[in-house]
């Protein structure tokens, strides 16, 4: 049975056998006798997203009391539950990112936990997935950010909506009701910095 430790682009944490390409974490949420989720969904503000291998290094998913490993379908899913790209070890787009955010916002370069502090008010509504109103057609947008129809997820990619799923993405026609991806990440998205997308996302 798949271990509760995949991310939507709602945020939400679920069982899904699938891992995606990308790994991160929000703190340590799991009780690793159990290997089950806690009732909170994040320990920290520092929500990041990390390469799936690193110098050899492997991990037993929610195995020991250091952080709990979670997955995303691609860096895009990742972005849109809030997530940023970790300084350990993906430094060089952690380090594109942070600049890219920081032309967006119109300042220096900020601390990791400055940028962590505006992306925790900008994710949340209480305890719930903060939406935000779609600013404009949805063809003039960045490929990257992801949207909500009808209780969905839709990526936008050259104009146009792909249907996402914990395997991948899928051609689908719908009207975009609310944005999904925090908005001083669509800047840094509009600032230069291309997120990673799923293969089946198309080149």
């Amino acid at each position: 049975m798949p271990l509760q430790n995949r991310v939507t682009p709602f945020g939400e944490v679920i069982a899904h056998p699938a891992r995606g390409l990308f790994t991160g974490n929000r703190g340590i949420i799991h009780d690793p006798a159990t290997k089950t989720l806690l009732r909170r969904r994040w320990a920290t503000k520092a929500w990041i997203c990390c390469r799936l291998a690193w110098k050899g290094v492997r991990r037993d998913p929610m195995a020991g009391r250091s952080w709990t490993e979670l997955f995303f379908l691609d860096e895009a899913t990742a972005f849109a539950a809030g997530h940023r790209p970790c300084f350990y070890c993906r430094r060089q787009d952690a380090i594109a990112f942070r600049d890219a955010w920081a032309k967006g916002q119109g300042i220096a370069p900020p601390r990791a936990p400055d940028m962590d502090a505006m992306l925790h008010a900008e994710r949340l509504d209480g305890r719930k997935k903060r939406l935000y109103r779609v600013p404009g057609p949805v063809a003039l947008l960045p490929d990257g950010v992801m949207v909500a129809a009808a209780s969905s997820a839709y990526l936008i990619r050259g104009g146009r909506l792909l249907l996402w799923s914990e395997r991948g993405y899928s051609d689908a026609a719908a009207d975009a009701e609310a944005m999904l991806t925090p908005p001083s990440i669509v800047k840094a998205f509009i600032s230069g910095y291309r997120p990673s997308l799923h293969p089946s996302a198309g080149a």
